[in-house]
């Protein structure tokens, strides 16, 4: 009998200990696309969980690429983005842990009357059970939710192209607004040579005061637009800025190829090339992610065995009795029909979302091409045609007006003429710019 009792025990603690084994997790990020992979990005580390980053802001002179460094690192979204894979991962894992066995004590025919008034004829009681998952229920449940965590990967891929985008758009921003305020200082030093010339002239009698009122006018309409434009260039410098979580912009200027386009590829080739962005390329984990969901709901039909053991002692004999019993559940009615049914449903449907989601970057694709094939046929038109003409008119009414072939307004609006299209040559440089990074978060990598 001790024997058949240390055996039954022996078994019990074996497999109790065995349920205690843990799943050795492991992380993966998904691999990260074309698109800034040469940049490293925030991946968290559980023991800097408590730990607040340091970093330097930026001083001097900023660059693209330090801009971006400085983004994929501490961009406050990407980075909180970054525990969600760590949340799903431990997901993971509890869903591969095996139940926990229960240990149960009884006490039993005691404090009755007559002969169970006492404690003579106590029976005690100690049992272990413990739920054993038929079916493959935990490896099914662990390969889903690992999946689920894959898919959670890829949401934060998607999340560091945004980061990527954002801060690529920020940046021409703050490289246009830079341009913006050099125009504008240079039309304040034209108008006030222009007024000084003017006002010579007016003191010498040549021509009317009303002539020294229009170039005052235009020498202060002019600064106006210079403060104008500093204040925009510390919007767009605080907007960079927020891009790595700062409130404030410490860098002094931004350095950048602005006025450098490249030729595009056709629309045609760049549809081809969209498999790499996340939104598309998620959907083989999300399928497999669908098909192991029917799985996990198949083997629910499957009934779990609950198992029973120990012992029992019984005080008005003294003598010690094994326990032992299985259970389990009789599918006669429900056998998880429902919940099969909808996971194949939902199977269904990712097949439609499938194609939904690459329409949809299609269509974005199509327009925001159509935006950079226009403005860059506009850059290409400013630079080789209008700019050159304007400029050269100018030059000759300017010319002429200082020996008095060409009057005040005639040589105003020249000078209006060209540096309206030199303000918008600055922003057709900026939405081409701002268009080639919308493309590239489409087509997940560099245009060329």
């Amino acid at each position: 009998m001790r024997q058949l009792i240390v055996i039954f025990f022996g078994i019990l603690l074996l497999t109790f200990l065995v349920g205690c084994s843990v799943y050795q997790a492991d992380i993966s990020w998904p691999e990260a696309r074309p698109l800034g992979k040469e940049l490293t990005s925030f991946h968290p580390s559980i023991y800097l969980a408590d730990e607040q980053q340091q970093f330097s802001e930026p001083k001097g002179i900023l660059t693209l690429p330090q801009a971006l460094a400085l983004s994929l690192m501490h961009n406050p979204d990407l980075r909180a983005f970054s525990w969600d894979v760590f949340s799903g991962d431990v997901r993971t894992l509890q869903a591969g842990l095996r139940s926990n066995p229960e240990l149960e004590a009884k006490i039993k025919e005691f404090g009755g009357s007559g002969d169970l008034s006492g404690f003579g004829a106590i029976e005690t009681i100690i049992q272990l059970s413990y739920l054993v998952e038929l079916g493959g229920k935990r490896g099914k449940r662990r390969q889903v939710a690992s999946l689920e965590t894959e898919l959670v990967g890829w949401d934060y891929e998607t999340a560091r192209l945004d980061v990527l985008t954002q801060t690529v758009q920020a940046f021409i921003d703050v490289l246009a607004a830079q341009e913006v305020i050099a125009l504008n200082k240079e039309l304040v030093h034209l108008a006030e040579q222009v007024f000084n010339t003017v006002k010579a002239q007016v003191e010498a009698g040549k021509v009317s005061p009303v002539e020294q009122m229009r170039a005052q006018v235009e020498l202060a309409n002019s600064r106006i637009a210079l403060e104008g434009a500093k204040r925009g260039l510390e919007t767009t410098r605080e907007v960079l800025a927020s891009t790595w979580g700062s409130t404030s912009a410490a860098f002094e200027t931004v350095e950048g190829q602005f006025e450098m386009t490249k030729p595009i590829p056709t629309a045609e080739q760049l549809a081809n090339r969209i498999s790499q962005n996340p939104d598309i390329a998620r959907w083989a984990v999300e399928m497999a992610q669908r098909q192991a969901t029917i799985k996990l709901e198949k083997s629910g039909r499957v009934p779990d065995l609950s198992i029973v053991g120990g012992m029992k002692h019984l005080n008005e004999i003294g003598d010690v009795a094994l326990i032992f019993g299985l259970s389990f559940p009789l599918p006669l009615f429900d056998r998880n029909q429902g919940a099969i049914r909808e996971a194949e449903y939902n199977r269904a449907k990712a097949f439609e979302e499938h194609k939904s989601a690459e329409v949809v970057v299609r269509k974005a694709l199509a327009t925001t091409y159509g935006v950079l094939s226009a403005a860059t046929t506009t850059v290409t038109s400013l630079k080789d045609e209008v700019l050159p003409g304007a400029q050269s008119a100018f030059d000759a009414v300017t010319e002429g007006y200082h020996i008095g072939k060409f009057d005040f307004l005639e040589m105003l609006d020249v000078q209006r003429t060209l540096f309206d299209v030199r303000g918008s040559y600055i922003d057709a440089l900026a939405e081409y710019h701002k268009a080639v990074a919308d493309v590239e978060r489409l087509i997940g990598e560099p245009l060329n």
